[in-house]
């Protein structure tokens, strides 16, 4: 049986995982991420759509977009609870099913170090490529904490640049920017979703701001409020003149930030043209 964090049961979608559990020699109780490789990277967007097919559909997608799941921790274990035992223990119970074959493929065990200097080398940027957001910071003698997070996750972050393509709030007193780039044909396309502005930033940024034309691409299109919600976002469309900086975490798919990015400043030195096409 595969549940979510929620305790959705997701067996269903991902028969792969459900088979390959199934024929495991020992019964075990574990915690990991369900990821889907797709274009060289670790697919969120993918994994979303595997999560929603069910039958026939989900059989199908095993083919085309197989599953994994990146195991991070054990619970139990020939029906032995481990909750109360330190993380270092879990860990080396955990390490030993994959040392003796009882855990493999599409079971992978999370990378893990004791070391500050390899942690650090995980939240390059330069991993975001490939989809690792960043590291999990657990404490070696902490027991395991079910429906809690007793533990720290650090997000690699960077800087890029986008246009104000739209604002929630009013165009006086902006709350939220939602920032595009255009693609190689020439359409505007959304990237992200600003967290709220500060007061000082809205005073600043509203006589900048001029009303979309009523030809302007944004008019009566509609943006979802975020990954893996149905709200719509209410919005306000303004010329795409502005050029804004942001600071977001790497996680990005299909050219969207996952999560909202933080307004650092406004980069009056970059034109338009300068600002990196959507996608890249």
């Amino acid at each position: 049986m595969l549940q979510s964090r929620q305790g959705a049961d997701l067996t269903g979608a991902f028969p792969d995982i459900a088979a390959a559990a199934t024929e495991l020699g020992e019964a075990l109780v574990l915690d990991g991420e369900l990821v889907v490789l797709y274009g060289g990277r670790l697919h969120f967007g993918e994994l979303q759509r595997r999560a929603r097919r069910r039958g026939r559909g989900a059989v199908q997608a095993v083919a085309e977009r197989p599953a994994y799941l990146i195991v991070f921790d054990v619970l139990e274990t020939g029906g032995t609870e481990l909750l109360a035992r330190p993380y270092r223990e879990r860990r080396a119970i955990l390490e030993d099913l994959f040392a003796r074959d009882v855990l493999a493929a599409p079971f992978t065990l999370c990378p893990a170090t004791g070391e500050r200097a390899t942690a650090l080398d995980w939240l390059d940027p330069a991993w975001g490529t490939v989809g690792i957001e960043g590291v999990v910071i657990k404490g070696g003698g902490q027991p395991y904490l079910p429906g809690r997070r007793a533990w720290i996750k650090v997000r690699s972050h960077t800087t890029a640049e986008g246009l104000i393509g739209g604002v929630t709030g009013t165009l006086d007193s902006p709350a939220t920017l939602l920032l595009a780039r255009y693609d190689v044909l020439g359409h505007l396309r959304m990237i992200a979703r600003t967290t709220p502005l500060s007061t000082a930033v809205r005073r600043d940024l509203a006589p900048q701001l001029r009303r979309a034309d009523p030809d302007y691409p944004w008019q009566g299109r509609r943006f979802s409020a975020g990954w893996g919600t149905r709200g719509e976002l209410e919005f306000h469309p303004v010329r795409a003149e502005l050029v804004a900086e942001f600071q977001a975490d790497t996680a990005v798919d299909e050219g969207r930030y996952r999560h909202p990015v933080r307004f650092v400043r406004m980069r009056e030195d970059l034109a338009v043209q300068q600002v990196p096409p959507f996608g890249s």
